[in-house]
């Protein structure tokens, strides 16, 4: 099961979570990112097209499962104006065994970071905007995935 979602609305941790819990499952791990308030950061708006951004959320667990035997991957991101404390993303993967949960959600989030269609702009407390750029970082975790 791959299960995607992209919205404005807070997601249900604890319902997404069940959702991934079945029989067989002995390891699930999860990932939830949370909108720093860091640098003076006073909101993140992220913007995107939304059938090209779930094709890439699906490809991405798509290529989770092909990679680890899992029984479930979910993938839920917000868009929309995001406040510091506001969780952004999360990210589960559900499998018989703790290595390929913890490895399947690691390249998850990592590949996320560079691979999916966001557009993000930072607005911060002095009235000042920007786009977001990539972060040479970013890149070098998704190629560790290669």
């Amino acid at each position: 099961m791959i299960s995607v979602s992209v919205g404005v609305a807070p997601f249900d941790a604890a319902a997404i979570l069940g959702q991934c819990a079945r029989d067989g499952v002995g390891a699930l791990a999860s990932f939830i990112g949370i909108v720093r308030g860091d640098d003076g950061l006073a909101a993140l708006t992220l913007e995107h097209y939304p059938a090209m951004t779930e094709r890439a959320l699906v490809a991405l667990g798509e290529q989770a499962a092909a990679r680890w035997p899992l029984a479930a991957v979910a993938i839920h991101h917000r868009v929309g104006r995001l406040v510091p404390g506001d969780p952004i993303v999360m990210i589960a993967c559900a499998s018989a065994h703790r290595s390929a949960a913890l490895d399947a959600c690691a390249f998850l989030i990592d590949r996320l970071k560079t691979d999916a269609p966001f557009w993000k702009r930072e607005e911060f407390i002095n009235g000042c905007s920007e786009w977001v750029e990539p972060r040479p970082g970013d890149a070098l975790a998704a190629g560790r995935w290669v």
